[in-house]
């Protein structure tokens, strides 16, 4: 397979095409919630933003909010080798419209890893046909001399600094430096799961989440983070699931990029004993909840992503010791915060910035924005339309939600590139997603400043 086109070194250019498709609703435009019409051209890219735009088919959506779609730069759909009672592309993908995720980044701890570029290119044949959204894969560079090639057609890079689920050997401390090096001079975004496994205490196996949180406590995750930082500046490093909000200033300080999670910012140590809530990086205490939540509701974290890592039920019911880490999370993404926005407790530019238009300038898609030349990838939100979750009702083939009975706000629609593949909450589009890679090089998202 012939790796896709070099990524252009500019953001698209505005366009002007007449629209031929008007959707009309109220949006958050020049700082404040007001009516708008969004024009689309044929091509399904944003024509024109505003009070009035000329089209020959109009979309009339009321007092609804037009939102772009969101991008979620962290899920596992677990294929290749994954258990299909887990999850699946088709399952996963399905859940991620439904959710209002437009675009998703494919982690590469299956089975076997993503690490050569025969595997990118079987996992690219499973994406085409059986996605209902565009796919980023992530490739795992187990050494320097792979980094060049994999760069060649992969969308990005995943670094694990410690074992977890499909990752059992990792970088030592004196292979750190030359890999780092390779990933510097390929410029693709490089996402760290970063935790210091020199760090973790030994004992007695954790029997619940205070235990998990012991046993690879925040110290690990920050000793992990300062190794990162000391990768050249050139490399567009960016930290996943940050789990402290002192781990994330110490992080934005130094004007790298980072990602919170859902389970992080809404679950902690007192939400039970249930070892569905088990992940990696543990769940913090719920005063250490609080203060990232905090820091995230003032706009002070880059991005929000779920770290969608599904497993089968019956796995997740096994004793705490021996069940895996990872929660569903690609379908609730959007919604649980969105119920947030409804409840007044996050501004809804907060959530904009950090799910839509940050994930998609940090991959190089030209998505996420509502601006001219973009492309035409919108949900349709009303916030009077509340419900509460549960597992079984979700598209994921695992059937269980770590956020049961939560508050969630669905969009009622998603039009990607212009054409409605969710209405009133059903999925109605085709499962034509396509693996993309970056289009323009923008540089990594730098820090967070506070969204106003």
């Amino acid at each position: 397979m012939a790796p896709p086109a070099r990524a252009r070194s500019r953001a698209p250019a505005r366009r002007s095409a007449e629209a031929e498709l008007v959707l009309a609703g109220r949006a958050f435009v020049r700082g404040r919630l007001q009516p708008v019409e969004i024009g689309v051209d044929a091509d399904g890219r944003l024509a024109a933003i505003g009070k009035s735009v000329a089209g020959a088919r109009r979309h009339d959506v009321g007092e609804r909010i037009l939102i772009p779609a969101a991008t979620d730069l962290h899920v596992h759909f677990r294929e290749p080798g994954g258990s299909p009672e887990a999850e699946t592309i088709p399952t996963g993908s399905v859940g991620a419209a439904i959710g209002g995720v437009s675009l998703v980044g494919e982690m590469p701890n299956t089975e076997p890893t993503t690490s050569t570029t025969d595997r990118l290119d079987e996992k690219a044949d499973r994406v085409r046909g059986r996605s209902a959204v565009d796919v980023l894969l992530y490739a795992h560079p187990s050494s320097p001399g792979q980094v060049a090639a994999l760069g060649r057609r992969a969308g990005g890079f995943k670094l694990y600094l410690s074992p977890t689920t499909g990752i059992d050997r990792v970088p030592s401390a004196g292979e750190l430096p030359a890999l780092l090096e390779a990933l510097a001079r390929v410029d693709l975004p490089v996402s760290v799961h970063a935790e210091e496994p020199l760090a973790f205490r030994a004992g007695a196996a954790p029997t619940d989440l205070v235990g998990w949180d012991a046993a690879r406590p925040a110290a690990s995750e920050a000793a992990a983070v300062m190794r990162a930082l000391a990768a050249p500046a050139a490399l567009r490093l960016h930290v996943a699931h940050v789990t402290t909000a002192a781990i994330g200033r110490t992080i934005r300080d130094r004007q790298v990029s980072f990602e919170v999670s859902p389970h992080h910012l809404l679950l902690s140590t007192e939400s039970g004993r249930d070892p569905r809530a088990k992940v990696n990086p543990p769940l913090r205490s719920e005063a250490e909840r609080a203060a990232l939540w905090e820091e995230y509701r003032a706009g002070r974290a880059p991005m929000v992503a779920s770290d969608h890592a599904p497993h089968p039920v019956a796995t997740k019911e096994l004793p705490f010791e021996a069940a895996p880490s990872g929660v569903p999370g690609v379908e609730t993404l959007l919604p649980l915060l969105l119920a947030r926005v409804a409840a007044a407790e996050l501004p809804l530019p907060v959530l904009t910035a950090t799910a839509c238009d940050r994930p998609a300038r940090h991959l190089g898609q030209p998505q996420g924005r509502l601006s001219p030349g973009h492309r035409a990838n919108l949900l349709v939100v009303d916030f009077r339309r509340r419900q509460r979750l549960r597992g079984d009702r979700l598209h994921s083939a695992c059937g269980w939600t770590p956020f049961e009975g939560r508050e969630a706000v669905f969009p009622v629609e998603h039009w990607r590139d212009g054409v409605r593949i969710v209405d009133d909450g059903e999925y109605v589009g085709r499962l034509d997603g396509q693996v993309v890679r970056p289009e323009y090089a923008p540089g990594a998202v730098r820090g967070a400043p506070p969204v106003g």
